[in-house]
């Protein structure tokens, strides 16, 4: 049997982390389309998971399980992942912003395993902001490259 509901919801991850992901091909970074939409899919794929795992092993006893430990997994998997794009540089440290933004995109897969939509489509929409228009702001006053 298809569950409609958790391949919209990873259909859905796909696409908030493709966005986002778009904007950092856009700016040439390595992290970029793929990189960000599988991320999400794969937060929000972990997040269904562990929400099955609930209901799998509600009532059978002398069994209990925490979909919370499955989530700080991810999100601390996500933070190494993140680590191993930072890099510093003669010129300066490269790739803090495509790990904070790994870690956003982690968490609105997470927010979508949830079916926090809404906060998921905002979150993205928001990142997409301080990705674009924020970047142009440093650009005009510090005038960063």
């Amino acid at each position: 049997m298809i569950d409609f509901q958790s391949v919209s919801q990873l259909l859905l991850a796909i696409c908030l982390g493709a966005l986002i992901g778009l904007e950092r091909e856009y700016k040439r970074k390595e992290a970029g389309l793929r990189t960000y939409s599988m991320v999400s899919l794969g937060t929000c794929f972990f997040t269904i998971i562990s929400s099955e795992m609930v209901n799998f092993f509600i009532g059978k006893l002398g069994m209990a399980f925490d979909p919370i430990r499955v989530i700080q997994a991810v999100v601390i998997g996500v933070g190494f992942l993140g680590a191993g794009v930072i890099f510093r540089q003669p010129s300066g440290v490269v790739g803090i912003t495509t790990a904070a933004g790994l870690w956003v995109v982690a968490s609105i897969g997470i927010a979508v395993g949830i079916k926090l939509y809404f906060l998921a489509t905002v979150t993205t929409f928001l990142t997409l902001l301080v990705l674009s228009g924020f970047g142009l702001l440093e650009q005009k006053i510090f005038k960063k490259d």
